[in-house]
């Protein structure tokens, strides 16, 4: 797997805010000022408190492992907070079938001071150059604003769905499981959400790897926690004592009530049967009057599970965003639940991926992606942000038709979801 940090940055955006006498540079780990002043910048830009001196040296350790770039007024000293930040790191991208490497972007802020300069065009359109160039198929985000990212080419593929359960008038109608839930401390809890979680993501399209750092703030150890001590967790252990399911959930005392919210911080399943155990753990639980889980995959089974599914309150939403980079390397690296045999004209305005594909798709799902013929007339037209809405099989292309997003006919579309349409709905469980 490609080191990100190995790629330099890119030539076109370092030229671009150049002229505006500003430096974009790679932020030097091994440098205490440097660092310090990239997390500084970073927690103004996403309207966080001013890390703590122990949060600093608690958050360094994700850097290391990553492209860490800032954008400078020119010949500041080292330590001075960068204007604008961003990093990224490759990692796999479950697909139907098969695995991606990806260019994960993260931290993507700029100073309010520094606003409408083309600073933020710079960063994005820098990283995806830069992901270009080290083959790397396709980048991900998440993203706290939802109107930034489409000019770029990234589109929201996988949904999540976010739950609010009412358990007094739920009730359960799930079935029975063998097995045990039982009760972890915050040390276990972490690793046993790195374990689970690893397994887990390679269970559906659309998950991602986790990262030490990540699991450490689900658990309610990383410094300066704001909930750290109402974190909980427990596991679920099969009937064999493997375990196959854990679940981070905080309580919440609702005012003159002696009653509780229970939200559910991260669930992790790797079974149906650990599914059904945790969030019956949770429904069930005493003193509580309302369950809230958020990142749930849009075909999470609670509706079912429950007697009353009016108790049920689903919000869908858009969590993962991807911008494919390379069409064959994308297209050719999943698999397919139908066969198919269409030309797709795809409209890339930053020129990644612009250009006519074949795409065939045997009948065991295996595909061929090549360049067409020139003048064969395509089967499908659409930009590059509909196909990356696309990929990772949660969004439909009949949809896309019926919002203008895609020209073909209707009977096409739909031979296009029964290819691309994964078993189950794609899942990321974390933010990034």
């Amino acid at each position: 797997m490609t080191d990100a940090r190995s790629i330099p940055v890119d030539s076109a955006s370092a030229d671009r805010l150049a002229a505006q006498s500003l430096t974009y540079r790679l932020i030097d780990t091994a440098s205490d000022a440097d660092t310090e002043a990239f997390l500084r910048a970073d927690a103004r830009g996403f309207l966080d408190s001013d890390p703590t001196s122990e949060q600093v040296t608690d958050q360094r350790t994700a850097l290391v492992d990553r492209r860490n770039i800032g954008v400078f007024e020119a010949d500041v000293p080292v330590g001075t907070w960068p204007i604008a930040t961003v990093n990224s790191w490759v990692t796999p991208l479950t697909v139907p079938g098969g695995e991606l490497d990806m260019w994960a972007i993260s931290s993507v802020t700029v100073s309010g001071t520094h606003r409408r300069r083309g600073i933020a065009r710079a960063l994005l359109e820098g990283e995806l150059r830069a992901a270009a160039s080290a083959g790397v198929p396709i980048a991900g985000l998440t993203a706290s604003e939802a109107t930034i990212y489409s000019r770029y080419g990234f589109a929201p593929a996988i949904p999540a769905a976010r739950v609010r359960i009412d358990t007094r008038r739920a009730g359960w109608a799930g079935p029975g499981v063998a097995g045990r839930v039982e009760y972890i401390d915050r040390e276990v809890l972490k690793d046993t959400l790195d374990t689970v979680h690893e397994v887990a993501r390679t269970l559906r399209s659309g998950q991602i790897a986790g990262w030490p750092g990540r699991w450490a703030r689900a658990a309610g150890l990383s410094a300066g926690h704001p909930n750290a001590t109402a974190i909980r967790g427990v596991r679920y252990r099969d009937a064999s004592g493997a375990v196959r399911g854990v679940m981070a959930y905080r309580l919440t005392e609702i005012p003159g009530a002696f009653r509780c919210q229970l939200e559910i911080q991260h669930l992790s399943a790797v079974t149906p049967d650990a599914l059904v155990a945790l969030w019956r753990f949770a429904v069930q639980h005493d003193l509580v009057d309302t369950v809230t889980a958020d990142l749930r995959p849009v075909d999470d089974p609670i509706t079912w599970l429950v007697a009353d599914q009016r108790a049920v309150e689903v919000a869908v939403h858009d969590h993962g965003w991807l911008r494919i980079l390379d069409v064959p390397g994308v297209l050719g690296g999943r698999r397919y639940r139908a066969p198919l045999d269409l030309v797709l004209r795809v409209d890339d305005s930053l020129g990644f991926a612009d250009g006519s594909w074949r795409l065939t798709v045997g009948v065991d799902g295996q595909p061929s992606v090549t360049v067409a013929d020139a003048g064969t007339p395509a089967d499908v037209s659409l930009d590059i942000a509909a196909l990356s809405a696309l990929c990772a099989g949660g969004v439909s292309a009949a949809q896309l038709r019926a919002a203008g997003r895609l020209e073909t006919t209707a009977a096409i579309a739909a031979s296009v979801d029964d290819a691309f349409r994964s078993v189950e709905a794609p899942l990321l469980a974390i933010w990034y």
